[in-house]
């Protein structure tokens, strides 16, 4: 690999992909947005500064290859603007939200399931495959205008939300590298758009925060609400950044303002005797994306019209028409996903039917306010084992400053409310009011922060430390005689604790276990959030539902010519997480030099 030339950003977003590039060894270098080349008509191609994340799988009969034609060869379906477009129209053959289903556990992730309600007649594609094909165009677009710069050789940096699962991280990394960027690594969503604060600042950062300071990162994008604490300490007489804690993966965004919009409007259209069918709400849904980003983006604009998708071509001319206003996308997104609640608000739950069909597992509560309430309620002793922190007992986290980031950020009404309410807790506690922290373009600013990290990570720039967002625990059983109808007790054995940070080993005691090689087992694995103290080799036979959450089940058979299958080896355990983040278990023979690894992202 030859010396990179520049840093590279790549936010892999949910609604968008926009690429960032910085230009390395030059100190008057800023960053700049790559201007992608896609289809945004058939048979016309321009340059835009996101690729919207949307495939479509058009009929055969449909355009030809002329028009479908792009400045590079490809040998992957229709994605970016046109295809957004054409999905309004013909919503089944639609794929989106590939990334919200990429980390969805209880699917198959490379299998072909999207659009989840196409007709039988259309070859679906896998979340995997979606997420290959953006990063297979941006792979070409950057070729084409440098392509004496191969975007592999180059510092590159993909971006993922901080709540991402193991196994989403890895496939977003295993798409990357089919899609020919072998090279790349990952960076969390929030911290990407501190970054972005920060090269925006420049110095000048220093005198906006200051030692104590908790910074609330809100990143709310198309499919999912990220949540981070970075605080602000003092090492050697410098600041010091560091990410201590990261919400759980809230699966809530612009996708559900989007369908609640499109339901407030198949209700007027409803009164006015016009049902619509399941398949027309979800592309009017489409046409609701746009319609809320020209109102609420725009000052100007009060009312947007609609075109409800009808099948068959001879159906166009009596097409439904509707129209959403601003003021109805004021009051159903403010008072509906951001009503005001107390500190101590949790998100509401309700029974769920036995039966449903496959969808993605959208949170249950749509107000944000109330899973920020309860993110900060957990964290609220994070930061305490920095210095410049005090112990004392509080019943939430008190944020200083708030850094806003995604497409919903774009509206100040918004952002608004929620500074509002975060003051309104503050307030109870007798605290002062948040600094705003503003000055990053919230299109831009993850791919931009990446690019920034990328030259962070040559040595340049400030670094925001912060390593694991959970300590980490495997399952270990407990020998003892059969009892029945009670399974053999768990023990919870800490791997890596909480902030251990990436290109590490855990420092384990010499301990012998147990192995069985040459059958099916199962690992079980754990994540705290809350457990702060814990370190490597730190063994729990008792734990709660708020202390430890159990993650997905790995079931793997570890080969081996030596011993029989069935066979139970003596190993002492190592842990690593290498630069990806990714936590590494290697079970070492004592008496040979067999080894046998597991890493979180192997799921079977």
């Amino acid at each position: 690999m030859s010396e990179a030339q520049y840093s590279v950003g790549i936010d892999l977003g949910t609604t968008h992909c926009v690429l960032s590039y910085t230009r390395l060894n030059d100190e008057q270098a800023k960053p700049e947005i790559l201007a992608i080349p896609q289809l945004v008509a058939a048979g016309q191609v321009e340059g835009r500064h996101a690729l919207p994340s949307f495939v479509f799988l058009p009929n055969q009969a449909q355009f030809d290859a002329q028009q479908l034609s792009l400045p590079w060869q490809q040998d992957y379906p229709l994605a970016g603007q046109f295809a957004r477009e054409l999905g309004q129209k013909t919503p089944d053959r639609l794929v989106s939200s590939a990334k919200s289903w990429l980390c969805h556990s209880q699917i198959d992730r490379r299998s072909g399931i999207l659009p989840i309600e196409a007709p039988e007649d259309i070859e679906k594609i896998s979340p995997f495959t979606a997420s290959k094909i953006y990063l297979q165009h941006l792979h070409s677009a950057w070729a084409q205008q440098f392509p004496d710069a191969p975007l592999n050789e180059q510092q590159l940096v993909i971006t993922v939300p901080a709540s991402f699962d193991p196994a989403a991280r890895e496939l977003t990394m295993n798409a990357a590298a089919e899609a020919g960027l072998s090279h790349a690594v990952l960076l969390e969503e929030p911290q990407a758009a501190l970054y972005s604060w920060i090269a925006e600042a420049g110095d000048d950062w220093r005198e906006q925060v200051s030692v104590g300071d908790v910074i609330l990162v809100v990143d709310i994008g198309g499919g999912t609400t990220d949540l981070s604490l970075m605080a602000v300490s003092e090492e050697d007489g410098a600041l010091q950044l560091t990410r201590v804690a990261v919400g759980d993966h809230i699966l809530l965004g612009g996708d559900n303002m989007d369908l609640t919009l499109a339901h407030v409007v198949a209700q007027k259209l409803a009164q006015q005797g016009n049902r619509l069918q399941p398949w027309q709400i979800s592309g009017l849904a489409h046409a609701c994306r746009s319609a809320k980003e020209t109102l609420l983006s725009d000052n100007d604009t009060h009312t947007v019209p609609l075109v409800v998708p009808s099948r068959g071509s001879s159906l166009m001319g009596g097409s439904l028409r509707a129209e959403l206003t601003r003021d109805e996308v004021q009051q159903v997104l403010i008072d509906g996903f951001f009503p005001h609640v107390d500190a101590h608000a949790q998100p509401q739950r309700r029974g769920r039917a036995a039966l449903s069909t496959v969808s993605l597992p959208y949170e249950q509560d749509a107000a944000i306010t109330r899973h920020l309430a309860a993110f900060l309620q957990k964290q609220k002793h994070a930061g305490e084992h920095l210095a410049g922190f005090g112990a004392e007992q509080q019943n939430f986290m008190h944020p200083t400053a708030i850094l806003f980031n995604g497409g919903v950020a774009k509206a100040d009404n918004i952002v608004g409310r929620i500074t509002e309410v975060v003051n309104s807790w503050l307030a109870s506690d007798t605290d002062g009011q948040l600094k705003v922290l503003r000055g990053i373009d919230v299109d831009q600013a993850v791919a931009q922060g990446a690019s920034y990290y990328g030259q962070v990570r040559l040595g340049e720039g400030v670094r925001i430390r912060g390593g694991t967002a959970a300590a980490f625990y495997v399952g270990i059983e407990s020998a003892m005689p059969a009892i029945p109808g009670m399974p053999p007790p768990m023990e919870a054995y800490c791997l890596a604790p909480f902030g251990m940070e990436e290109g590490t080993e855990a420092d384990l005691p010499s301990q012998t276990f147990s192995l069985i090689v040459g059958e099916p087992v199962r690992f079980s694995f754990y994540e705290s959030k809350t457990r702060r103290e814990d370190i490597p080799g730190t063994r729990l036979d008792f734990w709660s539902d708020e202390e430890l959450s159990e993650l997905p089940e790995i079931e793997v058979t570890l080969h081996s010519e030596r011993y029989k299958a069935g066979e139970t080896v003596a190993v002492q355990l190592l842990a690593s997480i290498n630069e990806l983040g990714t936590l590494q278990l290697t079970a070492m023979d004592v008496n040979s030099d067999n080894h046998w690894q597991v890493s979180f992202e192997t799921r079977n």
